[in-house]
């Protein structure tokens, strides 16, 4: 509701921006500073915190590939919810 306005006033499709959000949000949860999502697995696993940072690198880079391929080309997002 706060930012559907100045989504739609930049020219953005929302859909693409909700998806978009989605996986920069998740990046930002599991690399650190913030990070919580590397909180809770080490408290689940026991692990030093550098150990699951660093077993999250596969997933950061397959997030980041996400964003570049959806910055890249947006009709990846917006295709099937056209015929809808």
């Amino acid at each position: 509701p706060v930012t559907l306005p100045l989504v739609q006033l930049a020219g953005f499709d929302p859909i693409w921006f909700g998806i978009f959000l989605v996986l920069v949000i998740e990046a930002g949860q599991i690399t650190p500073p913030v990070g919580f999502n590397l909180f809770v697995i080490k408290g689940l696993t026991g692990d030093d915190l550098g150990r699951v940072a660093m077993a999250s690198l596969p997933f950061l880079a397959i997030l980041m590939l996400g964003v570049i391929l959806i910055t890249s080309f947006p009709i990846i997002v917006t295709w099937l919810p056209g015929y809808m």
